[in-house]
């Protein structure tokens, strides 16, 4: 055997055009996270794994102190996407939130609180997340690098012109969220970018961006800390404000809170006698009356109405119980 018998062909060696593509993509990818804030290395805390566990809790404790003050600055933001999201909505249009990982199991966590809250329809707020139900409770991380599985969801949802699309992503640039603002935006949908970086591409490409800058986190890139409490936050405010446009409530009381277990039931009542002030026995009656319908309760006791006209009045008022009872008192 000659050393001839042991030279390796040059082609062995070539480097293979799949693998210099994904070092590539990787590449630039981690000179992306680079310039992330939500990706940032803090050196101050490299040894907090140190400290005894009361310490570390008072550091997280102070650092999620910071987060509302980082969502008062975005305030105006978020009251226009509200204004703008409560108008396609009172036209029976939906509100969809897109996302990956822990944005989008927020996302679906919000959706999915709106109908015992608010008496919604299932469809009515519906969480979309990159993966399928099966990324709530179990990791499919993968699914976030892909923008045409979010335009493919939006398709399978027939999402149109009275629509709106929520993408939430903590770095901004998460392509399953970015791809379905991009997408929700050519179907002619509304579309909000929700993120935890300044300047990110998911606020550029919404029609309404709002950018809640909470900082790097206590653990480098867990995401799930800081932004995702602001992301949280946010998504509180973007449901509950829109009901209160959407005459959900009235005052500070979920008159439209669905009674689907003992603890609906007797909130139900609470809520009558407190929009009313009446004996319990007329309570019992004006919900027996309306089948259990807290909004049409509360206007045939102080409309002073028979359940058939306070159900005429709502669906004159658009569901706004005040409109109602100004109606009822003419």
């Amino acid at each position: 055997m000659t050393s001839a018998d042991f030279a390796a062909d040059p082609a062995d060696f070539a480097a293979d055009p799949a693998d210099s593509a994904a070092d590539q993509g990787s590449a630039r990818l981690r000179a992306q996270l680079d310039t992330l804030t939500t990706e940032a290395f803090r050196p101050e805390l490299a040894e907090i794994d140190r400290l005894d566990t009361l310490e570390i809790a008072r550091i997280m404790n102070a650092e999620d102190a910071g987060v509302p003050a980082a969502v008062a600055l975005q305030l105006p933001r978020i009251a226009a996407a509200i204004d703008a999201i409560a108008a396609p909505m009172s036209r029976g249009g939906r509100l969809l939130y897109t996302g990956a990982g822990t944005a989008g199991r927020l996302g679906v966590l919000d959706a999915s609180e709106c109908p015992p809250t608010f008496n919604t329809r299932p469809e009515q707020v519906v969480g979309v997340i990159a993966g399928g139900p099966d990324a709530v409770v179990t990791s499919i991380e993968g699914a976030e690098d892909s923008a045409e599985l979010a335009a493919r969801d939006l398709d399978l949802l027939g999402v149109g012109p009275d629509d709106t699309v929520v993408g939430v992503s903590a770095s901004g640039r998460t392509p399953y969220a970015v791809g379905a603002v991009e997408h929700g935006r050519r179907l002619g949908a509304l579309t909000v970018g929700l993120s935890c970086n300044a300047d990110s591409a998911l606020a550029a490409a919404a029609d309404h961006g709002i950018e809640i800058v909470v900082g790097p986190e206590l653990l480098t890139g867990s995401t799930r800390l800081k932004a995702g409490t602001a992301q949280k936050l946010v998504l509180n405010m973007i449901s509950t404000i829109t009901m209160i446009r959407l005459g959900k409530t009235f005052g500070n009381l979920m008159v439209d809170v669905r009674a689907s277990n003992d603890k609906l039931r007797a909130r139900s009542r609470r809520i009558v006698f407190l929009a009313t002030g009446a004996s319990d026995q007329r309570i019992e009656s004006a919900l027996a009356a309306t089948d259990g319908e807290v909004k049409n309760a509360i206007l045939t006791i102080l409309g002073e109405v028979d359940a058939p006209t306070a159900e005429k009045l709502l669906a004159e008022a658009h569901g706004h119980l005040r409109a109602a009872l100004d109606a009822a008192k003419r």
